[in-house]
């Protein structure tokens, strides 16, 4: 894991960074990912499992939002928290995974309630 304490600190190391936000890259997609899989499952008639993937898919979104929260909390809103481009790309990763889970729920309820 990755010390916030170190990463917001002047002595910021790069590679700590870059774990963190590779981090939020990786969970995010992958909750993204598990989503879309549900959502093929719902279309072929395998609710069940479409509802376990859509729960795995929650906890790698947690995953990353829980890093995503420590990030946050730890920068205080007081700009400690270098920015960088790679940083602003896992953020858009997250935000869209979070956008992804939420409709893929609304149409794996939808496909059941059809069926």
């Amino acid at each position: 894991m990755f010390d916030l304490d170190k990463i917001v600190a002047d002595e910021v190391e790069v590679n700590d960074l870059e774990e963190v936000v590779m981090g939020l890259i990786i969970n995010s997609g992958q909750a993204r990912s598990l989503a879309y899989t549900a959502l093929k499952q719902a279309k072929q008639g395998d609710f069940t499992t479409a509802k376990a993937t859509m729960e795995q898919s929650r906890v790698a979104l947690n995953e990353a939002h829980r890093v995503q929260t420590q990030l946050i909390e730890s920068d205080e809103g007081e700009g400690k928290m270098k920015v960088s481009l790679v940083l602003v790309h896992a953020q858009d990763h997250l935000m869209t995974s979070m956008l992804a889970r939420e409709l893929v729920a609304e149409l794996i309820e939808l496909h059941e309630k059809v069926q």
